[in-house]
């Protein structure tokens, strides 16, 4: 388990909280109220910021509730906190349904998992190894 220091930057702000035991993402929350009509996008305040131990990472995800029942998702998913970050997380909102819909104040928005990182040491070779599916990409297994 790892220790993430937090702060409210308004008083509107919830703290995240897990809502089932074994749930690997926290709740994050709206402060303030929004009308997002389809295919807008607005950066949704949660009013907290964190301290990330070094080694590790947050990432923002959709709630899929949302995303089903809505069309509510996030642009950049998933938006990755770096550990040095310490400024308020926001949250890049984008209404893909066909309706308008109100996020409220204090409505639960994304959802916040935690992972532990490994710096990767690049090194320059002329050729790479051979596999079995080589440069095969974007559809190249087919649809059945």
């Amino acid at each position: 388990m790892i220790n993430i220091k937090i702060k409210k930057l308004k008083e509107t702000a919830i703290i995240p909280k897990y809502a089932h035991e074994g749930d690997a993402g926290v709740d994050l929350y709206s402060t303030e109220d929004y009308i997002l009509n389809p295919g807008e996008r607005v950066l949704v305040s949660t009013g907290i910021a964190i301290s990330i131990p070094e080694g590790y990472e947050a990432q923002v995800r959709p709630k899929s509730g949302l995303a089903l029942k809505h069309g509510i998702s996030i642009v950049n998913t998933p938006g990755t906190i770096d550990c040095k970050y310490r400024g308020e997380i926001g949250i890049i909102t984008i209404n893909l349904g066909k309706e308008d819909y109100k996020i409220e104040k204090g409505h639960k928005i994304a959802q916040m998992v935690f992972n532990k990182i490994e710096e990767a040491d690049f090194e320059e070779v002329k050729e790479l190894d051979n596999t079995k599916r080589g440069e095969g990409g974007f559809g190249s297994t087919g649809h059945k």
